[in-house]
């Protein structure tokens, strides 16, 4: 079965969305190779920013049971493992590392793989009805995506192994609370709060924006001289641009500044 993966670009911000709604959005590797696609899309864009979300009730349910064990695997361990190097973990690595900063729109069950992909992005918000958990455990699996990298960073040693080791399925106000989600909105206004935030990103200033992702990203893997001195040529690279003129004399007369990306 062919994945459903549908991208948009509309005001700077570039939406990835699983569409397979009727089966809340699972993941298999024909999905994988989708979203990859999709995000290459986006790639050479005016985009500012990434959303990525889930069709109809559910973020993503993670991997696709009508799936599981029909796809042919390869035979060696080494061959098994390329095969999940490159095509989910390939999707978790390239939206990790992706220059533009990405929101994760998670309204509904984000089970599995898909919460490993919620929480791979930048800034992963969600509604009340939201349903988060890492269950690969509970089915005799071992952590995947990237989470093992993410959740300890996000919430610390203890919970994140409490998390991984019992599958335990959160709500969005609980994942708000463990640091998982920034946000946690009321269902009947989860749209628009998250809009809000997305349309924030997407009239930003691009090259201060991709500068400060790099930056906090990376933060963890450097000392202080490391970090000072990256931080320094950052703001040099930022303050060449047209967009920190223009904030700059907006802000002498009280205004504030429209940024084109220059």
């Amino acid at each position: 079965m062919a994945a459903e993966v549908h991208t948009d670009l509309s005001e700077g911000a570039f939406t990835i969305t699983m569409a397979e709604p009727g089966r809340d959005n699972p993941l298999s590797r024909e999905s994988y190779r989708a979203l990859c696609a999709a995000l290459e899309a986006a790639d050479g864009t005016e985009a500012r920013c990434l959303v990525l979300e889930g069709a109809g009730d559910a973020f993503s349910t993670g991997a696709d049971i009508e799936s599981l064990g029909t796809e042919d695997e390869p035979p060696t361990l080494e061959e098994r493992v390329e095969t999940i190097q490159t095509h989910e973990h390939r999707f978790a690595r390239e939206l990790i590392e992706h220059p533009l900063p990405s929101v994760a729109k998670v309204d509904g069950a984000a089970i599995g793989d898909g919460a490993c992909f919620a929480l791979a992005c930048d800034i992963p918000l969600a509604s009340e009805r939201a349903r988060i958990g890492f269950s690969h455990a509970r089915f005799a699996l071992s952590l995947d995506c990237a989470s093992s990298y993410v959740l300890p960073r996000l919430v610390g040693r203890g919970v994140a192994m409490e998390l991984a080791l019992t599958g335990k399925i959160i709500d969005g106000e609980r994942a708000a609370e463990l640091g998982l989600v920034n946000h946690v909105y009321p269902d009947d206004e989860f749209e628009q709060r998250a809009d809000e935030l997305v349309e924030t990103l997407a009239t930003g200033a691009p090259v201060a924006q991709r500068q400060i992702k790099r930056l906090v990203r990376t933060g963890y893997d450097r000392d202080l001289d490391e970090a000072l001195h990256d931080e320094a040529t950052s703001q040099v690279v930022a303050a060449d641009t047209d967009d920190y003129d223009r904030a700059a004399e907006a802000l002498r007369r009280g205004e504030e500044p429209t940024f084109e990306g220059r």
